[in-house]
């Protein structure tokens, strides 16, 4: 495969997270996601996790240009050289041009974009029914992936609970800042004939396919070239 530097963009609850680690197994490149990034950086207590920190605690964005050293750390490491598929990142415009500049000078560049659509009953149905562990952070669903005791995480025994952002009310706000957020970064792809959308609507493994048969698509089209 050679469309090996892939980003996956999506509202939330489109299943990106989900999407991007099968991705990534299929083409056997690493998943590189910004929220663990970051999370890791700030339990090992390293520079960039501490500066983060001061944001997260008070319940703010950590700020672009932190989370692009964080990325661009990450994506120079010899272990990536194969290609990668990004997933939180980028959320703006502007992290998407400061990526471009930097794996320019690396004589890289984005191979191709998905942007996974689902609709909005959709992804409330998804995001209502989620549950978290308190102790291990397991994700389990109500109806797609129900634990096998109600309330009780089959792995380490921890109580389940909603998050207070995945309530529908609150989606519903989600959505709407995620679409104006978002909308000047789908613009950016679309206009430089990197983005390709993806109905995200149907089970997991259908959707991969549809993500497998662009790339595989595009990779006989360049062979003929």
């Amino acid at each position: 495969m050679n469309f090996l530097r892939i980003i996956l963009l999506g509202p939330p609850g489109s299943g990106k997270g989900t999407q991007a680690k099968s991705l990534a197994k299929q083409l056997n490149v690493l998943h590189i996601c910004s929220g663990d990034l970051l999370r890791q950086a700030v339990a090992r207590g390293t520079e960039l996790g501490k500066e983060a920190k001061e944001f997260m605690d008070k319940g703010e964005l950590v700020p672009d240009n932190l989370v692009t050293k964080l990325i661009l750390k990450r994506i120079n490491q010899s272990d990536v050289k194969d290609g990668f598929v990004l997933d939180g990142y980028p959320r703006n415009i502007h992290q998407a041009i400061d990526l471009d500049k930097s794996l320019l000078n690396n004589q890289q560049q984005i191979d191709q974009v998905f942007y996974l659509e689902a609709s909005q009953d959709v992804i409330i149905q998804r995001l209502a029914g989620r549950r978290l562990c308190f102790k291990c952070q397991a994700n389990f669903h109500v109806k797609n992936m129900p634990p096998k005791k109600k309330g009780i995480c089959d792995y380490c025994g921890g109580k389940l609970y909603q998050r207070a952002d995945d309530k529908e009310e609150t989606i519903k706000i989600r959505l709407k800042v995620y679409q104006k957020i978002t909308s000047p970064l789908i613009d950016y792809y679309r206009n430089k004939n990197q983005l390709q959308y993806i109905d995200a609507n149907g089970q997991a493994d259908i959707v991969l396919n549809k993500i497998l048969d662009i790339l595989n698509g595009k990779l006989k089209n360049s062979q003929r070239d």
